[in-house]
């Protein structure tokens, strides 16, 4: 057996899932097994929309790398059971994970610790969201507090959408958010890696299809445009590089993540958006795309993230019993 083999033994590709993104994270997924398997790794894709999580102790798993997106695995909840069950997995912990997939939390402690996002209202109704526009002015974003790939998002720019838009954001999600529209140049930036050591990679600048990188822009047409060098004006990459760190280790991040960023326009003000602690990894995904900038290919970017599988509450025993497990399976 390989080093490879030695180093993580029995790994589970978490993939599919019962979230609105369980097509992109069946095809992230994919992209993972295949490329841990051209490394080597005795790497089985896993869907717990299919099968019981308590299956990955039963079968010898001696950690996983979460490709699932967005609710019941991106959240909080499958960190949660593999806590349990003590199999070290990707990204980040239950809190972070928690965090993060709840836009409104994660924008509160952003402007908390003085962070840049954009204004915002949480919203129970038509009426509320009309009161939102009224405030925030237009266009006004309307959105699922807890949904990622653009699901249930609309682009309000009269008072009278206010009612479709908060209808359609409400069947995602019991929570809605009103946000205000930031024109200007879009940007994702990824980091690698935990607390000091963390390091953010080269900021891709988004380019769509009429300004609007909507779910089909996002995964099946290959007009948006990535530039990666971004081509920003010199200092603004590092400066965003910069706030994304903080955001980062704010939300107590590890591992990996993709934040979206707008940029003013007029002030080149940036504006954190939201930050993904499950990114996608698809031939459209971004974080694959800044790696490669940075001299990391696709299947080394999924064994450096496979590198960082921890638990937040491993015992001395749970790691005994993960060294264990990792020398069974080779």
């Amino acid at each position: 057996m390989s080093r490879i083999d030695q180093n993580f033994g029995k790994v589970a590709v978490l993939t599919g899932g019962a979230s609105a993104e369980r097509e992109v994270s069946l095809m992230s997924g994919q992209g993972v097994l295949q490329a841990l398997r051209s490394q080597g790794v005795d790497a089985h894709a896993f869907d717990p929309a299919q099968r019981d999580l308590s299956e990955l102790k039963r079968d010898g798993f001696a950690r996983c790398f979460i490709a699932l997106h967005g609710r019941f695995g991106e959240d909080g909840t499958v960190q949660g059971a593999l806590e349990l069950l003590g199999i070290p997995y990707t990204g980040s912990g239950v809190m972070a994970s928690s965090i993060a997939i709840d836009k409104v939390m994660t924008k509160r402690i952003w402007r908390s610790e003085g962070l840049p996002t954009p204004a915002w209202h949480q919203v129970d109704g038509a009426a509320a969201t009309r009161l939102a526009f009224a405030e925030l002015g237009s266009p006004m974003i309307v959105k699922p507090a807890r949904e990622g790939s653009t699901i249930g998002l609309t682009k309000v720019t009269a008072a009278d959408q206010c009612e479709a838009a908060y209808v359609l954001a409400a069947q995602h999600d019991t929570e809605v958010l009103c946000e205000q529209f930031i024109s200007g140049d879009e940007v994702t930036i990824a980091v690698l890696g935990s607390g000091a050591t963390a390091k953010a990679l080269p900021v891709i600048r988004i380019v769509a299809p009429g300004g609007n990188y909507d779910y089909q822009n996002k995964y099946f047409n290959d007009t948006t445009q990535y530039l990666v060098p971004c081509g920003l004006p010199a200092g603004e990459e590092a400066h965003i590089q910069d706030i994304v760190l903080k955001a980062y280790r704010v939300l107590g991040c590890r591992g990996w993540a993709r934040a979206d960023v707008m940029i003013d326009a007029r002030t080149r003000k940036p504006y954190l958006l939201e930050i993904n602690t499950s990114p996608g990894m698809t031939g459209h995904s971004l974080v694959p795309m800044a790696a490669k900038a940075a001299g990391l290919s696709y299947p080394e970017l999924c064994v450096e993230i496979l590198r960082h599988t921890e638990l937040d509450y491993a015992t001395a025993d749970a790691q005994s019993a993960d060294s264990t497990q990792a020398k069974a399976s080779v």
